[in-house]
C-alpha cells in the first residue's frame, strides 16, 4: 500500500446509468485492490465517490472506472475535483444513499444472466428450480420501481423481507447480489401458484401441469416481468386460431418464444448479429425471415417473417425447458388494450380467454409490453421501444445541456412521452394507441409515475399540432394547470428532429434533409400531410416536397379499407372516366361490387374527402388493387406489411414504376399518373402480384431517393435522414439507405428509437428545447 504521506483525496462523479447495476460494489472491488480508502454512495446525480490514497493509485482507479464497468451499466460521464480534508479512518466503505436532484437513469429490466441460469439448473445450488433468481446483473427493474434513488425500499420488493441467507449475500461487497434490491429465494421471496376459475391448483410440478396443458390446446395466461401474456402452442394451428378468436384478434402477427437459438433455427434463418440481439440484456422480439419448418399458419398470416424471443426470466427458461416446442407468448388482453399487470385484474379480464392462470405475488408498478426489433442492411432497427431498452435515458448533443426541463406528449398511436433535462431525454416505454380509452387512461398514469420518479417539473410541455389528439390536449391542459410554456410541434418537423436528436446531431450544426413517411400527420397548411420531404433541422424547417394530395374519401374510413384508395388514387391519375382504365382487368369485377358512385360523388363534391398527401395510404392503393385486405385492415399498415412480404421474394431482375417529379412554387411534387398506367398494363397482360408488388416499391425508392438528391444538391446539404412509419418497411428503407450512401451522402437511420410514432415524443422534445431556449 502506499505511504500516508502520499495520499491525496479526490471526488468523483459518476453519471449515467449507475444504480441497480452493481456499480457500487464494483466501485468497491476496484478501490479496495487498488488500496485506496473511502466511499461511495447513490444519490439523486448518479453515484459519488470520496477516495484517498496515492496520485498513481488514484490514475489507475479513475482507468479502471472509465473502462471496466458491470454488463447492464453505462456511464454518461466521470468528473473528479480535490479534497482538502483528511480521510475517515478505515477502509473503504459503501454507505447509505443520498438524496439530491435527480439526473441519474433508472436502469431496463434485464435479461437473466448465465450465473443466475446455472443457479437455477443446480440441484446443490439453494435457488435451483427458482422463477425469480435474479442478481445484480439481472433481473426486474423499472418494472418494480416506485422512484430512485434506487433501494429495495422503493420497490415493490418491499413487500418481501429477505432470509438470513439473503441478507447475508446482500450486505456482502463481494457478492455479485449486493445491493441486488429484488434478491430473494424460495424461502422469503415472491411466490408462484397456479390456478383455474375455481382457484388455485394443487400439483407437484407446476410448471410440467402448464407445459403439458399447452401441449393439449390450452391458453395458459402467465404472469410475466412487464404484464400477463397468453401463450399457447405456436405450432398448433387450433390452438391459434382459438386464442385469437378469444383475444380478438384476427390478423396481427404473434410473437413467437423458444427455448434457444437452436429451436429457433429450425424455423427461421439466424444470423450472428441476430443472435447477438436475441441474447442481449433486452431480449426482445427479434423479426426473422421463415426458413425450414412452419408454423401455425395463423401465428403471422401473409408475413414471410416471424418475432421470435427467448426466455427472459427465470420462470420463462423453467417452462421452456418443459416443452419440446415454441409458443406463442403475446399480450394479455384483449384486442388493442392494454396488457393486465394485476392478479385480481387479469383474472377478471382474462376470464373466457385464458385455461390457466400462472401467477406470482410481487407486484408489476410499471406495465412493459417486449420491445421488438429488425435487423436490416443500416443496423438493428428498433420497431418497439419497451422492456428491456426503457427507460434508458438517451444522452443528447451537448448543446441541450442547460435547457429548461421539457415534456413531450408525443402522438396519439404507439404513444410514448419525452422527459428532457440535463443535455438527456428520458423516452417512456410504449403506450399504445390513445384512441383506446384504457390505454389513454394508463398513458396519463405514467405520465405521473415518471414525473414522480424523475421529481420533473416541466417548463415547457410539447404536443402535435394535431388539435384532437388527445396527448395534445392532456398537454395542454397540464400547461394551464402548472403553468408551463406550451409549444406546438409539427408532426413530421417532430419525426425529423428525433432522428437527428438519437444520433447527436448538434443544434446550430443540423440542417438536414428529412425523407419522412408516415400515414399521416397535421400539416403546418392545416391539410393532412403524410409524403414530405423537409429541410432543416431542430429549430425550423421548410417543406421541400411532398406527395400530390389526394382525397380520403370517407376521411377516416379510408385509412381502414385500402378500396377506397385505389379509387381515390385512379380517380386523380385519369379523372372522373377513371374506370375504363381498369375495364378487363381483374379490378374491374372486384370494384365494380364496390359504390363507385357514391365515392365519387363525394371527391368531386368534396364531401368527407379531405386531401391528404399520405404515403401509408398510397400504399393501401396499390394493395387494394392486388386484392389485399379487401374488406377492411384489422390492424394499422396489415396491407402496406403484406404486400411487402409479396413484394420481396420478386425484386430481382424487376425494375420499378415511373413516377413523375415536377415543381410548384419551388417544392417537388411527386405525382402517380405514370404509376397507375404501368401498373394497369401490369394488370392487363398478367403480372403476378409479387411482381406488381415490386415494381411498385422499388419505383418508390427511387423517386424518395432522387427528390432528395435534388434538394440537398440544391441546399449544399449532404446529410440526409429516413424516418417516419413508412420507413419501417424493409425494402423501401434498404433500398433509399443504399442508394443514397453509394452517392456519398451522410444517411441516418433510427437505431435508437422507433422510425414510427413511438419516436416522435423525442423530436417534440428537443425541438421545444431549442425554440425556447
Amino acid at each position: 500500500m502506499d505511504a500516508a504521506s502520499d495520499r491525496i483525496g479526490r471526488r468523483f462523479r459518476i453519471r449515467g446509468l449507475v444504480q441497480g447495476v452493481g456499480f457500487r460494489p464494483h466501485v468497491w472491488r476496484l478501490a479496495t485492490e487498488e488500496g485506496l480508502v473511502g466511499h461511495v454512495l447513490n444519490d439523486g446525480a448518479g453515484v459519488e465517490i470520496e477516495v484517498w490514497g496515492s496520485i498513481a493509485a488514484q490514475s489507475r482507479f479513475k482507468d479502471r472506472l472509465s473502462n471496466e464497468a458491470p454488463p447492464l451499466a453505462r456511464i454518461d460521464s466521470i468528473s473528479w475535483e480535490a479534497l482538502d480534508q483528511n480521510p475517515a479512518a478505515g477502509g473503504f466503505r459503501i454507505i447509505k444513499s443520498g438524496g439530491g436532484e435527480i439526473s441519474t437513469g433508472v436502469v431496463p429490466d434485464a435479461a437473466s444472466c448465465p450465473a443466475c441460469l446455472a443457479d437455477i439448473s443446480d440441484p446443490s445450488n439453494r435457488r435451483f428450480g427458482y422463477a425469480f433468481t435474479n442478481c445484480t446483473h439481472c433481473g426486474p427493474r423499472l418494472s418494480i420501481v416506485h422512484s430512485i434513488p434506487y433501494d429495495r425500499a422503493r420497490t415493490s420488493m418491499n413487500a418481501f423481507p429477505m432470509c438470513q441467507e439473503c441478507s447475508r449475500e446482500y450486505e456482502d461487497p463481494s457478492d455479485r447480489r449486493f445491493h441486488a434490491q429484488p434478491n430473494a429465494c424460495a424461502v422469503c421471496g415472491p411466490r408462484l401458484w397456479l390456478e383455474d376459475g375455481n382457484g388455485e391448483i394443487d400439483c407437484d410440478d407446476l410448471l410440467l401441469k402448464v407445459a403439458g396443458r399447452i401441449r393439449d390446446g390450452e391458453i395458459v395466461a402467465i404472469k410475466g416481468i412487464g404484464g400477463f401474456h397468453l401463450a399457447c402452442d405456436a405450432t398448433s394451428q387450433t390452438a391459434v386460431t382459438k386464442l385469437r378468436e378469444r383475444k380478438r384478434r384476427a390478423a396481427k402477427p404473434l410473437a413467437v418464444m423458444a427455448r434457444d437459438t437452436s429451436q429457433i433455427g429450425r424455423f427461421c434463418a439466424v444470423s450472428a448479429q441476430e443472435q447477438e440481439l436475441l441474447h442481449s440484456s433486452a431480449a426482445p422480439v427479434v423479426v426473422l425471415r421463415n426458413d425450414g419448418e412452419a408454423l401455425a399458419p395463423g401465428v403471422a398470416p401473409g408475413q414471410i417473417r416471424t418475432g421470435f424471443m427467448l426466455p427472459y426470466s427465470p420462470l420463462h427458461h423453467l417452462l421452456m425447458q418443459a416443452l419440446d416446442r415454441p409458443i406463442v407468448l403475446t399480450s394479455g388482453n384483449l384486442c388493442d388494450e392494454p396488457q393486465a399487470i394485476d392478479n385480481e385484474d387479469a383474472r377478471l379480464r382474462l376470464t373466457g380467454v385464458a385455461d390457466l392462470w400462472l401467477m406470482y405475488d410481487r407486484d408489476i408498478i410499471n406495465r412493459l409490453d417486449d420491445s421488438v426489433v429488425r435487423l436490416d442492411a443500416p443496423g438493428p432497427h428498433i420497431l418497439r421501444r419497451a422492456r428491456g431498452l426503457a427507460p434508458a435515458p438517451l444522452p443528447l448533443a451537448a448543446g441541450f445541456a442547460g435547457h429548461s426541463p421539457v415534456l413531450a406528449m408525443g402522438g396519439e398511436l404507439k404513444s410514448t412521452f419525452t422527459l428532457l433535462q440535463g443535455g438527456q431525454a428520458i423516452v417512456s416505454q410504449h403506450l399504445g394507441d390513445l384512441e383506446e380509452a384504457a390505454s389513454h387512461a394508463d398513458y396519463r398514469k405514467a405520465i405521473t409515475l415518471y414525473r414522480n420518479i424523475f421529481r420533473f417539473d416541466a417548463e415547457v410541455i410539447a404536443i402535435d399540432l394535431h388539435p384532437d389528439y388527445l396527448s395534445s390536449q392532456w398537454g395542454a391542459a397540464l400547461a394551464e394547470e402548472t403553468g408551463a410554456r406550451l409549444v406546438r410541434v409539427q408532426h413530421h418537423h417532430a419525426h425529423l428532429a428525433s432522428c437527428l436528436a438519437e444520433h447527436g446531431v448538434e443544434p446550430g450544426d443540423d440542417l438536414t434533409v428529412g425523407v419522412v413517411m408516415d400515414g399521416l400527420g397535421f400539416g403546418a397548411d392545416g391539410s393532412i400531410w403524410g409524403g414530405e420531404f423537409l429541410l432543416g433541422g431542430y429549430d425550423g424547417f421548410e417543406r421541400a416536397g411532398h406527395f400530390a394530395p389526394v382525397p380520403l374519401p370517407g376521411g377516416a374510413q379510408a385509412m381502414r379499407e385500402p378500396w377506397r384508395n385505389t379509387v381515390a388514387h385512379l380517380h386523380a391519375a385519369f379523372g372522373p372516366d377513371w374506370f375504363a382504365q381498369v375495364s378487363g382487368t381483374q379490378l374491374d369485377a372486384a370494384l365494380a361490387v364496390r359504390p363507385l358512385g357514391v365515392i365519387g360523388q363525394m371527391i368531386t363534391q368534396k364531401l368527407n374527402s379531405p386531401l391528404s398527401s399520405s404515403a401509408g395510404r398510397l400504399f393501401d392503393a396499390v394493395a387494394g388493387t392486388l386484392g389485399l385486405c379487401a374488406d377492411r385492415q384489422q390492424y394499422e399498415g396489415q396491407a402496406a406489411m403484406e404486400m411487402e412480404a409479396l413484394a420481396t421474394p420478386c425484386l430481382a431482375g424487376t425494375s420499378g414504376y415511373p413516377v413523375a417529379i415536377t415543381r410548384d412554387k419551388g417544392a417537388y411534387v411527386l405525382s402517380w399518373t405514370p404509376l397507375w398506367e404501368a401498373l394497369i398494363e401490369d394488370l392487363s397482360s398478367g403480372a403476378s402480384p409479387g411482381t406488381i408488388a415490386a415494381r411498385f416499391h422499388l419505383g418508390l425508392a427511387d423517386a424518395l431517393t432522387d427528390t432528395a438528391m435534388r434538394i440537398a444538391a440544391d441546399a449544399g446539404v449532404q446529410r440526409i435522414v429516413l424516418s417516419g412509419g413508412v420507413m419501417q418497411n424493409r425494402i423501401l428503407l434498404e433500398a433509399l439507405h443504399g442508394r443514397l450512401q453509394r452517392e456519398g451522402y451522410t444517411v441516418l437511420a433510427h437505431v435508437r428509437v422507433p422510425a414510427n410514432d413511438g419516436g416522435l415524443s423525442l423530436g417534440q422534445a428537443v425541438i421545444a428545447a431549442v425554440q425556447t431556449r
